[in-house]
C-alpha cells in the first residue's frame, strides 16, 4: 500500500512528526482532544484497530499485558480486561512509579470494565507494583505518532516509551520474546529512515490500523536496558525511580554514569536543525487559539492616534455587531433569553445539515449553521422518517462533543444528535429501525465520567409504533425564541472519516 505522508530522507524525526501531525489535523482524521499536535493522535478509527489486538497470537498466550495510557489505546486496554488478564498501565509522566496494575470489582460486568479501561477508570481502580514484583509482560501495547512497516516507531519525542521498556529491563519484566504491539491509522504509516534509529528507541513487532495487521518483521534490537549516559540528574529527579534503579544497578556492578543531556532533551533541541539547514526557521508548534473578539478589536482601533494628513480616516470606526443577537417571536410573544450565533434569526425554519443546531425544548427551536460552514452543508436534508433511540443518564459537565466521540467509535453515529445536557438526556436520530437497533446494541454499557448511560429506543417508538416524522419533536416555524435556560444542541453527525 502507498503512503499518503511522503518522507524526504534528510527529514528528522520532528520533520515526520509534523507531517503526521499536520496530515490529520488537515483531513479531520482525528477525534478529541484537538489538536493533535504534541499528542498520540486519537484518530478515527482508533476503537476498531485496537479491537484487533485480540486477534494475535502473544495476546492468547500471554497472561499480562502492558498497554500505555494514550486514549486512542482505551479499547485495548477493555480488551485485556475483557479476557480477565492482568493490566498494567504506566503511569503518568512516571513520577510515582513505573506502572500500576489495574483492578476491577470482582465479577465487573462489561459496563464497569469500559470504565476501567478509561482514564478515570485507570486513576480510581489502579494498584502500584514495586520494583521488587514479580511481573512478566509478554506483550506491550504502544502508541506512536508514526511508523514504518519495518518497525520503526516514532513517538511524540518525550521519549517515555523508550524509558518505560528500557527500566522493564532494568528489572527484569520484559525478554527478548516479549511482543511490541503500536496502533496507529494507516496515514500514519510512513518510510522512516532507519539511520535516524538509535539504540535506545523501541521498535515495534506488529501494526494495528483500522483495516489491517502488519507483521513487520524487524530485525532491529529492542533497547537492552536502560541508557544512564542519556540521562541526566534533572531527569532523575523528575522521575525517581530512576534513582532506585540505578542504585540497585550500581550494586550489581554496572556502569551507571550520567550523561548531561536527556536523550529526549536531545531530541528536541534539534527539532528545528533540518530546517535551518534548509535555508529557513522551524516550524512553530500549532496551539490553540482564542476566538477573536471583534468588539475590543474594535474598540481597541477607534483609540488609535488619528492620522495628521487625513482627520476622516481617523474617526473610531463603527463597532461591528455582537456574534450574539436577540430575536423575539412574534407567535410566541415574549423575549426571556438569547440564542446565540450567527444567523440565528434567519436560519430557523431549516431542517436537518451538518452543524445544524436543533433545540428541544418546549418551543422547538433550531439554531442556524454555526459560523465558518456553508449554507449548503447546513441545507442537506435528512429522510422524511426516523426511528428515535433515547440516551439517557449523562452526567453533568460532559461537553456534546465528548458525547460524539463515544458514538463514533462505537459506530453508532446517528443522522442527527439532539443535545439535552441539562435534564441529562440526548435523543438519537437514525434512518430506519434497524439501524436504530444496531445502535442500541453498540451503546449497551456506554459509560462516561464514570456514569453509566442508558440507551433504549425513545417513548413514541416503543412497541409495534412506526417510525416517526423527522419533526415528531415540535418545533416552531418562525423565528426562533429565546429561551432562559436552552438546552443545547447539535446536528448531524458526520461518519467516522470524514
Amino acid at each position: 500500500m502507498e503512503h499518503v505522508i511522503k518522507i524526504n530522507a534528510a527529514s528528522t524525526k520532528w520533520d515526520i512528526r509534523q507531517k503526521v501531525w499536520d496530515y490529520i489535523e488537515e483531513n479531520n482524521l482525528a477525534n478529541f482532544p484537538r489538536p493533535v499536535h504534541n499528542r498520540i493522535p486519537n484518530f478515527k478509527g482508533a476503537f476498531s484497530a485496537c479491537s484487533r489486538v485480540s486477534e494475535l497470537q502473544a495476546f492468547t498466550q500471554t497472561a499480562e499485558v502492558k498497554v500505555d495510557p494514550d486514549k486512542p489505546l482505551e479499547r485495548a486496554r477493555l480488551e485485556v480486561l475483557q479476557a480477565r488478564k492482568t493490566l498494567l498501565v504506566p503511569t503518568p509522566r512516571l513520577r510515582t512509579g513505573l506502572f500500576n496494575k489495574i483492578s476491577p470489582p470482582q465479577d465487573a460486568s462489561r459496563q464497569q470494565l469500559h470504565v476501567c479501561s478509561t482514564s478515570q477508570g485507570v486513576k480510581e481502580f489502579s494498584e502500584p507494583v514495586g520494583l521488587d514484583a514479580e511481573v512478566k509482560v509478554e506483550l506491550l501495547v504502544v502508541g506512536s505518532v508514526a511508523v514504518s512497516e519495518q518497525g520503526c516507531r516514532v513517538g511524540k519525542g518525550e521519549g517515555y516509551a523508550d524509558m518505560e521498556y528500557g527500566m522493564m529491563v532494568s528489572m527484569g519484566a520484559v525478554s527478548e520474546s516479549t511482543v511490541v504491539v503500536t496502533v496507529v491509522h494507516d496515514c500514519q504509516i510512513v518510510d522512516i529512515p532507519e539511520e535516524l534509529m538509535e539504540s535506545h528507541d523501541l521498535t515495534v513487532d506488529y501494526i494495528l490500523t483500522p483495516t489491517r495487521v502488519i507483521k513487520t518483521s524487524c530485525q532491529r534490537p529492542k533497547p537492552p536496558g536502560i541508557f544512564w549516559t542519556k540521562l541526566n540528574t534533572d531527569m532523575l529527579e523528575k522521575i525517581p525511580i530512576l534513582k532506585k534503579l540505578r542504585a540497585l544497578e550500581e550494586q550489581a556492578g554496572k556502569d551507571v554514569t550520567l550523561g548531561t543531556v536527556s536523550a529526549a532533551g536531545s531530541e528536541k533541541a534539534q527539532r528545528g536543525q533540518s530546517s535551518l539547514q534548509a535555508g529557513h526557521k522551524p516550524k512553530r508548534q500549532t496551539r490553540r487559539r482564542p476566538r477573536r473578539d471583534t468588539q475590543q478589536d474594535a474598540e481597541r482601533e477607534s483609540k488609535q492616534e488619528p492620522r495628521a494628513d487625513n482627520r476622516e480616516e481617523s474617526q473610531p470606526k463603527p463597532r461591528l455587531p455582537p456574534a450574539r443577537v436577540r430575536k423575539e417571536s412574534k407567535r410566541e410573544g415574549r423575549e426571556d433569553g438569547r440564542v446565540e450565533g450567527r444567523g440565528a434569526g434567519r436560519g430557523g425554519s431549516r431542517e436537518g445539515g451538518k452543524g445544524m443546531v436543533r433545540e428541544s425544548g418546549r418551543e422547538g427551536k433550531e439554531k442556524a449553521p454555526e459560523e465558518g460552514e456553508s449554507l449548503a452543508t447546513s441545507q442537506r436534508r435528512l429522510p422524511t422518517t426516523v426511528t428515535t433511540v433515547y440516551l439517557g443518564g449523562i452526567p453533568a459537565g460532559l461537553r456534546v462533543s465528548e458525547l460524539k466521540t463515544a458514538l463514533r467509535e462505537r459506530e453508532a453515529a446517528p443522522l442527527r444528535l439532539t443535545w439535552q445536557g441539562a435534564q441529562h438526556r440526548a435523543f438519537l436520530d437514525y434512518s430506519d429501525p434497524q439501524a436504530a437497533d444496531r445502535a442500541l446494541e453498540a451503546l449497551q454499557g456506554l459509560s462516561l465520567n464514570g456514569q453509566s448511560l442508558q440507551a433504549e429506543l425513545a417513548k413514541s417508538q416503543r412497541g409495534n409504533r412506526r417510525p416517526g416524522p423527522l419533526n415528531r419533536r415540535p418545533r416552531s416555524r418562525t423565528a426562533p425564541q429565546n429561551q432562559a435556560t436552552p438546552a443545547e444542541s447539535t446536528g448531524d453527525i458526520p461518519e467516522e472519516g470524514q
